[in-house]
């Protein structure tokens, strides 16, 4: 609903400043009034003294009379002047401090309309408008970042959905021109298409939930969590040959007990999947700090550089190895991990290790002591 155009704030500090200024010039004068007019007496007054001061030449004494005559039209104009002064000094004192307000509005403008890197960057002393200014222009860069993310993951994410469906549409033409081929190969190639697009939307559907911190928090030991992904993915673990040590503290924290089984199954899932063909390791660490938790999940491996571990939590980045096993994935594993990090509050890190391999550390807020079972919603 629009609303009818008002005073701008310039005009209303214009009129507050000469207003004020006229005010305090009234008083001046009431207090002039007050304090020494109202003490001249009025009427004819003669000055005393000597008979020489008596004649004719005596000096003329004004009264109340003559000075009221004499102080009312030059205070008129002296409130006059002040007036005129007021507004002018006021428009000219609230548009120099008004100009930092008028950047701050033009990056507004900018912002809504779509332009995302423009930035205010307002010079001067650390006071009231440089902190606004500052405070949205990390607001920018973090929404310019947001979005520059959602645009890369919906371009990769639209590749990612169309790869399957190509495949799965040619199938189904080669069906259909040669009578004469396998139907049972090409119903398990379609079962395979099929459910792997499946677990790419699953994956998608479990990323926007944990980026929209939709859940309930909840005392949660990472031990425990440790241990039950343990359990579940300890049949794959022997099947590939792979042995998972679990060990730490008891770490309690505060979150989804869900989603934080699924960022220690996602994780132990990657270190048991990208690990040494025979003999490899999974060790499985909690550790408490002062302040935070800690969980730590790391495997043998190959000799990992750095500009690619780096990349690792980048939606649908998938390294040589991953595309090559049964058990590829999405390319959302670590991508998801980091979600449900930052929706806890917490960070995620990737180091190789020199041996060969990655080490992944995920610390997340210590749960205070005393605390209930289930918290506020987040």
């Amino acid at each position: 609903m629009d609303r009818e155009p008002g005073l701008s704030v310039r005009l209303k500090l214009t009129l507050s400043y000469a207003g004020f200024l006229l005010l305090a010039g009234a008083l001046l004068l009431a207090v002039v009034w007050v304090f020494l007019l109202r003490y001249v007496p009025d009427g004819v007054l003669v000055a005393t003294g000597r008979a020489r001061d008596q004649g004719p030449g005596a000096p003329f004494i004004p009264n109340r009379s003559d000075l009221q005559r004499a102080f009312v039209p030059k205070a008129g104009a002296a409130l006059v002047c002040l007036l005129v002064f007021g507004l002018v000094g006021g428009w000219l004192l609230a548009g120099r401090m008004l100009a930092p307000l008028t950047r701050i509005t033009d990056a507004t403008r900018w912002a809504a309309s779509g332009s995302l890197s423009h930035r205010i960057r307002l010079p001067g002393p650390r006071d009231e408008f440089r902190e606004l200014a500052d405070a949205f222009d990390t607001m920018l860069a973090r929404l310019e970042a947001h979005v520059a993310e959602q645009q890369r993951f919906a371009a990769n994410a639209s590749h990612e959905l169309r790869t399957p469906l190509a495949i799965t549409h040619t199938l189904l033409e080669v069906a259909r021109t040669d009578r004469d081929h396998d139907t049972g190969k090409l119903l398990d190639r379609l079962h395979t298409v099929n459910t792997r697009a499946m677990n790419l939307t699953e994956a998608l559907l479990s990323l926007s939930r944990a980026d929209q911190r939709s859940f309930t928090r909840e005392h949660v030991d990472l031990s425990l969590i440790a241990e039950e992904a343990t359990e579940t993915l300890l049949p794959l673990a022997e099947q590939r040959g792979v042995t998972i040590e679990v060990s730490g503290d008891l770490a309690p924290a505060l979150g989804s007990p869900a989603l934080l089984l699924q960022l220690t199954t996602n994780l132990l899932h990657n270190a048991i999947v990208h690990n040494l063909p025979e003999r490899g390791t999974v060790w499985v660490t909690t550790t408490v700090h002062p302040e935070a938790v800690a969980l730590t999940v790391e495997n043998t491996g190959e000799q990992l550089a750095p500009h690619l571990v780096a990349t690792l939590a980048e939606p649908f980045q998938r390294g040589t190895e991953r595309v090559r096993t049964d058990h590829a994935g999405v390319g959302l594993g670590l991508a998801l991990v980091q979600s449900i990090v930052r929706a806890h509050d917490g960070t995620l890190a990737l180091d190789p290790r020199a041996a060969g391999g990655l080490r992944v550390t995920v610390h997340l807020p210590a749960a205070p002591p005393h605390t209930g079972p289930r918290l506020a919603e987040a």
